[in-house]
């Protein structure tokens, strides 16, 4: 593996001021951890039609995707007042297959739960996973956005100051395609391109989207995963219930949150997961230069799809 990575381009994120790698695989930009578990995880993975696969570019609603995904299928097994949610974080509960391909690999074999994490690329994904025609929720975000957010991440994972991490350099990299993942609009792309193929097997959820309303993206997303809500579980309020378990408001509050590390994320705090979950928070970051160049980025890379990241 190690011989392998070293072929691979490689790019340093200098505005961070740390020794902070990314290699190029397949087309797509990530750090040497999260490669080498995707190569395994494309070598050694094995799914099965009952899985399902949440998969997203980081930093564009992850989070909250795994927890409503979560909440929505194990709603039959706990309340919201009994949920491993308020004790565990969202990435324990749905690691990323990358990350724990030794944990996950056994969950949809050895029990009825289905739910699998990934940030790869959908050309990247096992190819067990578009054989098997397992089905893939993916969620994705104002482009803006995501740049501020991927930047406070790893600004605040690696302990570094505003003052000493330039976002206009941060912004230059991922205009360039480089970053986690990236190009972020090439990830978008590829899931994109396998919904019109596959719209029954493959659902796309837009951040801006579900937050707006809540109540129909989320009983969306369980008819599609198989798990429906029925007419007494609506009226009683279950979905009011998971919107609420699973809102930044209560997810942030909780001390799971707030203190320690994921089992599967140890190296990053937990609470570097939970920064806003605001919609618009570029325009503190944004000069009307970045603006203008960001989104006639988009609009070259998205045209003819109908995607409005802006």
């Amino acid at each position: 593996m190690e011989e392998m990575l070293e072929t691979f381009p490689q790019h340093n994120c200098t505005w961070l001021k740390v020794n902070l790698t990314l290699y190029k695989y397949q087309n797509f930009w990530t750090t040497k951890q999260f490669l080498e578990g995707g190569i395994l995880t494309q070598k050694n993975f094995k799914a099965e039609p009952t899985d399902i696969f949440l998969c997203s570019c980081p930093k564009t609603g992850t989070t909250w995707l795994k927890a409503l995904a979560f909440a929505i299928v194990t709603c039959h097994n706990f309340n919201k007042s009994t949920s491993p949610l308020l004790t565990s974080s969202p990435h324990d509960c749905v690691p990323f297959i990358e990350k724990s391909i030794q944990i996950v690999g056994k969950n949809p074999k050895d029990s009825n739960f289905p739910l699998i994490a990934t940030h790869l690329p959908y050309p990247s994904l096992p190819e067990s996973v578009i054989s098997s025609n397992c089905k893939i929720v993916y969620i994705y975000r104002n482009t803006k956005d995501a740049i501020v957010s991927q930047y406070h991440f790893l600004r605040k994972a690696f302990m570094i100051s505003l003052e000493d991490a330039p976002f206009d350099m941060a912004f230059d990299e991922f205009c360039q395609g480089i970053s986690a993942y990236g190009p972020y609009w090439d990830h978008i792309l590829g899931y994109w391109k396998a919904n019109l193929e596959s719209p029954d097997r493959i659902l796309l959820l837009k951040y801006e989207d579900v937050k707006t309303d809540p109540i129909t993206n989320v009983k969306k997303l369980a008819e599609f995963m198989g798990y429906p809500f029925s007419i007494k579980e609506e009226t009683s309020g279950v979905v009011d219930d998971i919107i609420k378990l699973c809102s930044f408001k209560n997810l942030s509050n909780l001390d799971v949150n707030k203190t320690g590390r994921s089992k599967f994320c140890s190296e990053v705090e937990n609470r570097l997961f939970m920064r806003k979950a605001k919609d618009g928070d570029w325009e503190k970051y944004f000069t009307d230069e970045m603006k203008e160049k960001i989104d006639k980025l988009m609009d070259e890379k998205l045209s003819g799809t109908g995607l409005v990241l802006k």
